[in-house]
């Protein structure tokens, strides 16, 4: 049985992730204190004990998301369970980075500094109450791309999540995705909704968060994955460290192709989907995209045990 392993991105958050993880294995606990390290601060603290308004913020919660997919991967070894046993890694924008990190092309401490830096750059690259973000629900990626194209009117609007058949996500200017919600509307989709974040991300508004992660990349070590990424943007496997880097960047004002992804993953010979981190949402998108693949979400203890008993 082929699995692929598939780390969240940002809206997965919420206090106390990974706590019960880190309390039944110390190789997940040392993950969170490798991370408090690196950024020189308990952000572990605010995961478990803090508010979530400032877990939310996305240079919190890009880190924070990172070291509770990474504390499930370092539960699974302690089980036996490796990410070399898998076909092929993923993640779900920030996720990128939990996956990479996983298979071992990036250190975890790099990978929290990244983050870190991340979160800041994309907040900082639109004025807030600039940019805005809308699901369409019920539209196909080629209607919600239309919708988008007719919405923009001089301004940015675009495609930036393709998550699965029927929801993508639209990002830009804030009147411009308003115009969106409203179009998408008339054009039949179920649903039309203002997302909840503080940035316009994946899309061309993201530019100079785009050149403020080349600068920090380049400065990373990364090498070739235990098994092949998924990439974001190109929804195909690739290894090469040179490549990743420059995905990495092309990623922050690219389209999350998570659509694509899932297929590329089961043309790989996936039949399973694991999970690592907080939440279920990718597993959810996942049972959308092809109901043949089955989903498992580890994010506390007793999924990891029941995912290494067979």
């Amino acid at each position: 049985m082929g699995r692929a392993l598939v780390f969240p991105g940002q809206g997965a958050q919420s206090i106390g992730m990974g706590k019960d993880l880190a309390d039944a294995y110390p190789a997940a606990r040392a993950v969170f204190d490798e991370v408090d390290e690196a950024l020189g601060e308990a952000l572990s603290t605010l995961i478990w004990e803090g508010d979530i308004e400032t877990l939310t913020l996305t240079q919190n919660a890009q880190p924070a998301l990172m070291a509770t997919s990474m504390a499930a991967v370092r539960a699974l070894e302690a089980e036996g369970v490796t990410v070399s046993d898998a076909l092929c890694v993923a993640g779900h924008s920030l996720g990128e980075y939990s996956a990479l990190a996983a298979a071992g092309a990036i250190g975890v401490a790099d990978a929290a500094r990244l983050l870190r830096t991340r979160g800041q750059a994309m907040q900082q690259a639109v004025p807030v109450g600039e940019g805005a973000m809308a699901a369409l629900l019920g539209l196909d990626f080629d209607t919600a791309t239309a919708v988008a194209e007719e919405a923009a009117q001089g301004d940015v609007c675009q495609a930036a999540n393709d998550n699965d058949p029927a929801q993508v996500v639209v990002s830009g200017h804030k009147a411009a995705v308003e115009r969106a919600v409203e179009i998408a509307k008339g054009k039949g989709a179920k649903r039309a909704v203002l997302l909840p974040v503080s940035a316009p991300f994946h899309c061309a508004l993201m530019e100079p968060a785009a050149e403020a992660m080349a600068e920090a990349l380049s400065h990373v070590n990364i090498e070739a994955p235990v098994v092949p990424l998924i990439a974001n943007v190109r929804a195909a496997p690739v290894e090469d460290p040179a490549l990743i880097r420059a995905l990495l960047v092309e990623q922050v004002t690219g389209r999350v192709r998570w659509r694509e992804s899932v297929t590329a993953m089961a043309g790989l010979g996936a039949t399973e989907i694991w999970e690592l981190g907080a939440g279920k949402a990718l597993s959810g998108m996942v049972r959308r995209i092809d109901r043949s693949l089955t989903c498992r979400a580890i994010g506390v203890a007793a999924d990891v045990a029941a995912a290494t008993e067979n």
